[in-house]
């Protein structure tokens, strides 16, 4: 089995991007009238679909049942081919449960190194590398990001001053880990930040303590604000109800 050491230098030496889509998906309410064999076909086809892509990209499902009222369940998709998400959402919106997916929200990134945690230690924390390893923890909160233009004025040198305070904050909870993808020019945000933790009283304290944060001073826009729960995917699809 290689050691961790080998797939660090691995990662490495493959240098590809990867797209990343946040899809969130909302079941229409008459799906659970549906007599109860249409429905769990409708729930096996899906499934199949998404077990038949993943040797070619990573799916992570996550349920929002009872979270949010505006989606009930979201896939994190990470693969290196983006015309593979749509031929995916296709052969996912034509079986027996697609039929009845609403698409309220989906954010497009892609991995990219960080510009100002480069020289620091707490890389697998921080997110910095071009491939994501997600759903190793229960909760994951994700939402997307845009800076003023007043950010990009400042000197690099005053950015990175302002990040060193924001990344040393984000030290102090060593138990949420920060998955950063990029959107400018792919989508409507410049960034989609999906932090992972066991511990969402964690994620809430950091979240407070870095409004006290210079660099807060350039946020434009942060919401919406999803909490997701991770489950395998066939429980994700039986707590649509029904």
């Amino acid at each position: 089995m290689p050691t961790h050491a080998e797939h660090r230098n691995s990662d490495a030496k493959d240098e590809r991007r990867q797209y990343v889509n946040f899809v969130f998906y909302k079941v229409d309410p008459a799906w659970r009238r549906l007599p109860g064999e249409e429905r769990k076909c409708g729930k096996i086809q899906f499934a199949e679909v998404v077990r038949r892509y993943e040797p070619e990209m990573l799916v992570v499902p996550y349920s929002l049942v009872g979270i949010r009222g505006d989606c009930d369940f979201m896939l994190w998709r990470i693969g290196y081919e983006l015309p593979k998400f749509q031929t995916m959402t296709a052969e996912l919106l034509a079986t027996g449960l697609g039929q009845y997916l609403a698409t309220p929200y989906s954010y497009l990134a892609m991995t990219k190194r960080s510009t100002y945690v480069r020289e620091h230690h707490h890389a697998d924390q921080e997110g910095t590398r071009l491939r994501l390893t997600p759903g190793q923890f229960r909760y994951l909160f994700v939402y997307p990001f845009v800076k003023t233009r007043a950010w990009y004025r400042l000197t690099q040198q005053a950015r990175q001053g302002m990040m060193n305070e924001h990344i040393e904050v984000g030290h102090r909870y060593p138990t949420v880990r920060l998955n950063t993808t990029y959107s400018f020019g792919l989508d409507d945000q410049e960034f989609v930040v999906a932090f992972e933790s066991d511990k969402p009283e964690h994620f809430l304290d950091l979240v407070m303590e870095l409004r006290h944060a210079e660099a807060s001073n350039y946020t434009l826009r942060d919401t919406p604000v999803f909490t997701c729960v991770h489950h395998e995917l066939d429980r994700v699809l039986d707590l649509l109800g029904g």
